[in-house]
């Protein structure tokens, strides 16, 4: 386990030390995010029974989860490749195993770190309490995982930041843009409806929210 936990805390570190950049730059986008739409919708749309400020909390708090899990993973080894001190990581006999865990497991620490961010600065604008915390803390997981282990996909095929950010540009952020972080499904076309189910972060969205309202478009 040494090897796990070295490289896992020198990724914590990688990203805390520029904490204002990787966590509260984030936390600051969700929040313009949420006083632009909340204010222009909030007294004209319910979304499942709840104001649409309260619907749009979770969604915003998962899609920062999402996107800076990726960010984390996918940043570092690219930063790594393009610097050549990969090679120290490399070197050491630490196994695949230790090194995909702990570059997933830094990634999801700073995607909760994000999010649990986001929900403390906005649940003051829509104060409420989860149904199903468990299925909040389930969901987010899981979530950053999934997206941490796409991060590292991505940082081992790219070869330069371009290749990078058109991974991230024409895939993951359409891909939580259009995952009804801000609608309900069931405010499209049917047509529409059935293209977002061939979306898999939406499951992870929608079964976030679930955990605050108890209610979702598909069941967890």
């Amino acid at each position: 386990m040494i090897g796990f936990l070295t490289l896992l805390e020198k990724e914590f570190l990688r990203f805390w030390k520029v904490a204002f950049q990787t966590v509260a730059a984030p936390v600051l986008t969700a929040l313009l995010y949420l006083l632009i739409f909340g204010h222009v919708l909030d007294e004209h749309v319910t979304v499942h029974g709840v104001r649409y400020t309260s619907f749009l909390i979770p969604g915003l708090v998962m899609m920062q989860v999402l996107q800076n899990a990726f960010a984390n993973s996918s940043s570092s080894l690219i930063q790594s490749k393009v610097t050549g001190n990969i090679v120290f990581v490399l070197l050491p006999p630490i196994s695949h195993a230790e090194f995909f865990f702990a570059y997933m497991a830094a990634a999801v620490m700073r995607g909760l770190m994000v999010g649990a961010g986001v929900f403390a600065i906005t649940v003051w604008f829509a104060p409420h309490v989860p149904a199903a915390p468990l299925w909040v803390i389930t969901f987010a997981v899981i979530g950053g995982g999934i997206m941490g282990s796409l991060g590292i996909i991505a940082g081992i095929w790219a070869d330069k930041f371009d290749q990078l950010a058109s991974f991230q540009n024409f895939l993951i952020m359409p891909l939580t843009m259009l995952s009804g972080v801000f609608y309900s499904i069931h405010s499209l076309p049917w047509f529409w409806q059935k293209v977002s189910h061939f979306n898999p972060v939406f499951y992870l969205i929608d079964g976030f929210r679930y955990g605050f309202f108890g209610t979702s478009d598909v069941l967890p």
